[in-house]
């Protein structure tokens, strides 16, 4: 079965580094998959998303114009990409930065107070892993040992303590839809 997640929000807020665990956590368990950023020419601050697209059998096409899921980090990619959701599908919405909810009824919505959260468990940098770790433990759509071992691999060549922080930030949204969601 082929799914595809679209990440979206703006430079900085670390939304390629999803895609990028996404796609290492999917690869690690044998799956075929694809990445294809995309981000403005402001970097920092402009809009930036990802489409990961996860498979059991050959990707035709990395692209879509309706992922069945869909992490959305602040309210301009809320108001571009929730209508592109597939019906039946899932919606993560960051409501730190989103003042509204989404509209939709055909989908499935979980919310979470993402940069509140960071702030509470001292990970401000890490709110990206916190996100992550909530999805991936409700969705289920690669394992989360697949996600933890993920953690030396990417940030290779990085302090240890930056990436114990970050693994700690991922496992602090783990725990948050275990119990909320």
């Amino acid at each position: 079965m082929e799914k595809q997640v679209l990440v979206a929000g703006f430079g900085g807020q670390g939304v390629l580094f999803i895609g990028l665990f996404l796609t290492h956590a999917a690869m690690l368990e044998g799956m075929n998959v694809s990445y294809v950023p995309s981000y403005g020419a402001e970097m920092r601050g402009g809009t930036a998303n990802c489409i990961v697209t996860i498979s059991d059998s050959y990707i035709s096409s990395p692209l879509t114009d309706s992922p069945l899921h869909s992490i959305i980090l602040n309210r301009p990619s809320l108001d571009r990409f929730e209508n592109s959701v597939q019906p039946g599908g899932v919606l993560v919405v960051n409501t730190s930065l989103v003042d509204r909810m989404p509209v939709r009824q055909d989908i499935e919505v979980y919310s979470l107070p993402l940069n509140q959260l960071a702030e509470e468990h001292g990970f401000a940098r890490g709110a990206n892993m916190i996100i992550l770790g909530a999805y991936i433990a409700r969705t289920g759509i690669v394992n989360l040992d697949s996600v933890a071992n993920s953690f030396d691999a990417i940030f290779k060549g990085k302090r240890k303590q930056m990436i114990e922080e970050n693994r700690q930030a991922f496992l602090v949204g783990v725990e948050y839809a275990r119990n909320n969601w």
